[in-house]
C-alpha cells in the first residue's frame, strides 16, 4: 500500500504486515481449527496459560486478532533473539516489564506462561510469581488460561482454549490445574469428529481430507470400488 494512499501523518508497516500474515496463514494452514471456551477478558488483563505446545503463543495471538485486541506475548530473552521479527505482532522479553505493565493498563492483553519453558504435556508444572505480579501492578485481571494441542479426528491437530475467570496470585495455580482438567475431560468425553460440548470455533484450520477428500482420494475411490458403491 502506498503512503500517499494513507491518512495524514499515518505509515505502513509492510513488516508488521508480512509478519502477521504468516503467523494468521500458518495457525489456519497447519492447524483444523482453535476452539475457545468461557469469555475472554474485554480489556486489559494478564493471561496466565499452561505452556505445553509450540503453537500456544501463536494460538493466543490469533485469538487476539479475532477478537481486536491489542497484545503482548512475553518470551525468554533466548527466544526472542532466535525471532525478533516477533516483536512486530506484540512479542516482548521477559525483561520489558515496565513495557508490560504499561500495555496492560493501556487495554492490551499480556500473555505471560507462569511455567516458563514448554513442559511436557500434563498438570501445570510449578508456576513463577512473575503472571500475578503485573497484573497487581497494572491494577488488571489475572486469567488462567487453559490451552491443549490435541490429534483426534482429523489429520491436524486442534486447539482448544478455556478461559477462566479472575484469580488472585493465592489461587492461581489451583485455578489453571482446575481448568486444565476440566479442558482434558471435555475432551475425552467428546466424539473425536467434533468439539466438545461448550466449545466454539473461533478459528477455522485447514480441512482434513475425510470432510474435504482431494483429487486423489476420489480417484483411489474410483479404482478401488465397485461401480454400484461409488457414492455420486
Amino acid at each position: 500500500m502506498a503512503e500517499a494512499a494513507l491518512p495524514h501523518g499515518l505509515r505502513w508497516d509492510w513488516a508488521e504486515a508480512a509478519v502477521r500474515r504468516s503467523v494468521r496463514a500458518g495457525v489456519r494452514r497447519e492447524l483444523a481449527g482453535v476452539y475457545l471456551r468461557g469469555p475472554w477478558p474485554a480489556g486489559g488483563a494478564v493471561l496466565a496459560p499452561n505452556h505445553h505446545s509450540w503453537w500456544d503463543g501463536y494460538v493466543l495471538r490469533e485469538l487476539a486478532w479475532a477478537a481486536g485486541q491489542p497484545c503482548r506475548i512475553m518470551m525468554t530473552e533466548r527466544q526472542l533473539a532466535r525471532f525478533p521479527f516477533l516483536r512486530r505482532v506484540g512479542a516482548i522479553g521477559t525483561g520489558e516489564l515496565r513495557s508490560a505493565v504499561r500495555a496492560a493498563r493501556a487495554g492490551a492483553w499480556v500473555v505471560v506462561f507462569p511455567e516458563g519453558d514448554i513442559r511436557p504435556a500434563g498438570p501445570p508444572g510449578h508456576l513463577q510469581p512473575g503472571a500475578a505480579w503485573l497484573a497487581r501492578q497494572a491494577g488488571v485481571p489475572l486469567v488462567p488460561v487453559a490451552l491443549r494441542l490435541a490429534l483426534r479426528g482429523a489429520e491436524r491437530p486442534e486447539a482448544f482454549v478455556r478461559f477462566g475467570g479472575p484469580a488472585g496470585a493465592a489461587e492461581l495455580s489451583a485455578a489453571l490445574a482446575r481448568h486444565l482438567a476440566a479442558l482434558d475431560a471435555d475432551l475425552r468425553a467428546a466424539d473425536p469428529d467434533g468439539p466438545p460440548a461448550g466449545y466454539l470455533r473461533a478459528v477455522r484450520g485447514r480441512a482434513s481430507t475425510h470432510d474435504a477428500p482431494g483429487l486423489a482420494a476420489r480417484m483411489l475411490t474410483r479404482l478401488t470400488e465397485p461401480a454400484g458403491r461409488v457414492r455420486r
